[in-house]
């Protein structure tokens, strides 16, 4: 017997973007077959756009340029031998680049109170879903606020736009072949906000006031440029004191008299104009008071015939700022004291010489201001103007508080002054084990008592020695010995990435994140966290030791997915980083109601309204299942579904479907939504006639007339108007609209549209000169009507 023909390369489904060349071919095992090809069970001998091609044992359907027609089920068929493929013609939105780039490479601009619009037109298979979102939450129509979406475009309107309209917008735009979604970022102009308050009194005195305030929390969208700083006095107008520049928040006016009350006033000036005022409480500028006493003055040092002496400020220093210090001396036992200097000095330091050697001196001083010298400070202790002719004596208690491999440090306690003798500083000198040369630490005197010589080697043995200094020179040296440990090993920054760390974390939102990465170095490593290039947020937490770093957010918000990247570095200048990606989730909200709908004969299409959850999740889908009875068993019959539909098409007459929807993503599945009533296709009946009436024709001579009146409307400025009615007639009457007995016909201005006997007048961004009588006039040659309504504009 002749072997039988067979298939042996099938048909496979093809998916191809629109406008895009697409093919179906299979492989038949006997050359002289002669094939057709059927497209949703009907033959296909001729199609646009479409050539039969036949080379060999291969057949193939070429499409050169894909369309929606095309869409459908395709079969091969030659005798006793077929196979089957689907095309699916893709045509997802699609923005003109010319137009993406001008919305998102800029922002759109707007000022303050004016009317604004973001148009986007698109392309891409109907029906397109449009959503605006603002701050991942999608825009719904207010008294301010509107979407319209049509077949070809998109665009958000909003009137009177304020400084809360900036930000961040998202427009996605969504069919059934896919999803685009747009960026873009709105900015309004306004005046700024007035600057932030109190204003604080800095300086009060009897000459000038001196007044502090905060840049405005909000600038407008435009810097500041200059405060205007008024002043009112109780009981008369405001003036005008001056202007500061952006970088300066405070103002010191002289124009202030003695007790008198003043308010003042400050405004933030920018582009776009004047804030309001921030004004402060009554000031009362101050009395005249001069300083109060200072502290008596400590003795510095002294020699033969010079001593030195120090002093603090007074705490109170009147009604000004004190501009300098009077010093006055005397010798003990008498009462007159005599000035040191002819004038303020202003410093709180003075070596007084020209002294008589042997002689004990007494000191005070006393503050000056802009209302004079203050009151007198108590006497300082008695010095002698001597030399100091003893040295200090040995330091105390001299130990090693602590070393490692490369440093020691020292501590003591100071020696004892005796006989007036006072300790300036100490010396600390050390040499090696093997050498007899001392070598000396400090350049400078140490002031504390403590001190860590650095650079030594390691497994070495040193030793150290300190000593006491003053005018006279060093004191008696105090020695010690000590041993270095062995040299810690110098380890480059790495980490110990393992299994148990993890390139991509998903975290439900609310959960902690909470990642330990280990590592080994010496030193010890500095580490760095960045997220997103960036420092943490003030959430974040670091925690590093013991070899490991954590970092811990409590409750993870949708804010904290990002790239987080952390950071080793030491001595050894080498650097380590290791990156992860963090996904905040969770588990998705259930889709919305679901409808059922036979587009296709013998088919069902499940549709449901989108999961909230779509709105910030980026990796959800839907899964579909039926049952075939109320209480029967639910069967997936789709999966990984991205769009908000799906056709089920292996039904059975007579028998009862229901379909449920459930939303997933990477941490688990929503709550089902499910079909109320069952789906049935009803079995086939027997044919029967129906005898159809015998049609009595219509009256072709009917005047106009008005159906549907036209009712008065009152809308704001700015908003859109549209005024309808309904007209009857035959032949269809012509329609012509009027304001205030003005034909609209040729303005540009007004929209005008007849559908079927539906008369609209659209009026665009409404203002005060729209306002009066409109009219619609419908005639035909049989008669006229018409019918009459008044527009009233607010705002």
């Amino acid at each position: 017997a002749a072997p039988r023909c067979y298939v042996s390369k099938q048909l496979s489904t093809v998916r191809v973007q629109k406008g895009e060349p697409a093919e179906l071919s299979c492989t038949v095992s006997k050359e002289d077959v002669t094939g057709t090809w059927f497209k949703d069970g009907l033959k296909l001998t001729s199609m646009e756009g479409v050539v039969f091609e036949k080379k060999g044992l291969v057949h193939k359907l070429i499409i050169n340029k894909a369309g929606d027609i095309h869409t459908g089920r395709y079969r091969f068929q030659g005798g006793d031998i077929k196979t089957e493929a689907s095309v699916f013609v893709e045509d997802p939105p699609q923005v003109d680049k010319v137009v993406l780039k001008n919305l998102t490479s800029v922002p759109t601009v707007a000022k303050a109170g004016q009317n604004m619009k973001v148009k986007i037109p698109f392309e891409g298979r109907l029906p397109m879903r449009a959503a605006w979102l603002k701050d991942r939450m999608e825009l719904a129509d207010s008294t301010r606020i509107r979407v319209d979406t049509t077949e070809t475009f998109t665009m958000l309107s909003i009137s009177s736009c304020d400084r809360k309209d900036c930000g961040d917008y998202k427009v996605r735009l969504k069919n059934d072949s896919g999803v685009l979604e747009i960026n873009l970022k709105l900015m309004v102009l306004d005046k700024p906000q007035p600057p932030e308050g109190p204003i604080k009194i800095v300086e009060n005195s009897a000459n000038d006031i001196t007044i502090q305030w905060k840049a405005p929390k909000d600038d407008g969208g435009k810097a500041v440029q200059r405060y205007i700083v008024e002043r009112q006095q109780s009981g008369k107008e405001w003036v005008t004191l001056g202007e500061t520049p952006r970088s300066c928040t405070t103002f010191t006016t002289n124009k202030v008299e003695e007790d008198t009350s003043y308010y003042f006033r400050v405004r933030a000036v920018n582009t776009e104009g004047t804030s309001d005022a921030l004004e402060s409480d009554e000031v009362k500028a101050a009395s005249r008071a001069s300083p109060g006493a200072p502290d008596p003055p400590e003795i510095v040092s002294a020699s033969r015939d010079t001593i030195t002496i120090s002093w603090r400020a007074p705490c109170k220093t009147g009604t000004s700022k004190i501009v300098g210090y009077m010093v006055q001396k005397r010798k003990k036992g008498t009462i007159t004291w005599l000035p040191v200097n002819t004038g303020p000095i202003a410093e709180r330091k003075l070596k007084v010489s020209s002294l008589k050697k042997g002689v004990q001196y007494e000191f005070r001083v006393a503050a000056v201001n802009a209302a004079g010298v203050g009151e007198a400070s108590e006497p300082s202790q008695p010095a002698f103007a001597r030399d100091s002719n003893k040295s200090p004596g040995q330091v105390q208690d001299l130990k090693v508080s602590s070393s490692d491999s490369t440093s020691i440090t020292l501590t003591w306690k100071q020696s004892e002054a005796k006989d007036g003798i006072d300790v300036k500083g100490y010396e600390v000198e050390m040499r090696s084990s093997n050498s007899l040369k001392w070598i000396k630490c400090n350049a400078l005197p140490i002031e504390t008592s403590t001190y860590t010589v650095k650079g030594l080697q390691a497994k070495e043995k040193y030793f150290l020695r300190v000593r006491a200094l003053n005018d006279s020179g060093p004191g008696e040296v105090v020695e010690i010995e000590a041993s270095l440990g062995p040299a810690v090993p110098v380890v480059s920054p790495r980490l110990l990435i393992d299994d148990t760390v993890k390139s991509c974390l998903v975290i439900r939102a609310g959960d902690a994140i909470r990642v330990n990465i280990p590592f080994e170095a010496s030193p010890d490593p500095v580490v760095s966290w960045l997220k997103d290039g960036l420092p943490l947020p003030n959430r974040a937490t670091i925690n590093t030791k013991d070899g490991t770093t954590q970092l811990l957010v409590v409750a993870a918000e949708y804010n904290d997915s990002g790239t987080y990247t952390v950071e080793l570095q030491n001595a050894l200048g080498k650097r380590e980083t290791f990156t992860f990606q963090v996904q905040i989730t969770d588990i998705p909200q259930p889709p919305g109601s679901i409808r059922l709908e036979e587009n296709v004969p013998n088919t069902v299409t499940v549709i449901w309204e989108p999961s909230a959850s779509e709105k910030w999740e980026s990796n959800l889908y839907y899964t579909v299942l039926k049952r075939e009875s109320e209480k029967g068993v639910w069967h997936v019959v789709g999966d990984l579904i991205y769009t908000n539909k799906f056709t089920f098409t292996k039904l059975i007459s007579g028998r009862d479907y229901y379909f449920r929807v459930v939303a997933k993503n990477d941490l688990g599945a929503s709550g089902p939504s499910e079909t109320v009533k069952p789906w049935r296709i009803q079995k086939p009946k027997a044919n029967f006639q129906v005898r159809p009436q015998k049609y009595r024709g219509v009256n072709q001579h009917q005047p106009p007339r008005i159906l549907v009146p036209l009712k008065p409307h009152v809308v704001t400025t700015g908003s859109e108007c549209r005024m309808s009615c309904a007209v009857g007639g035959c032949p269809t009457p012509r329609i012509t609209w009027y304001k205030d007995n003005r034909d609209l016909s040729k303005d540009p201005a007004y929209f005008c549209t007849n559908d079927f006997g539906v008369c609209s007048l659209v009026v665009l961004g409404v203002s005060k000169q729209d306002e009066g009588e409109y009219m619609v006039e419908a005639t035909n040659e049989a008669g006229c009507a018409y019918s009459r309504a008044f527009l009233t504009i607010r705002g």
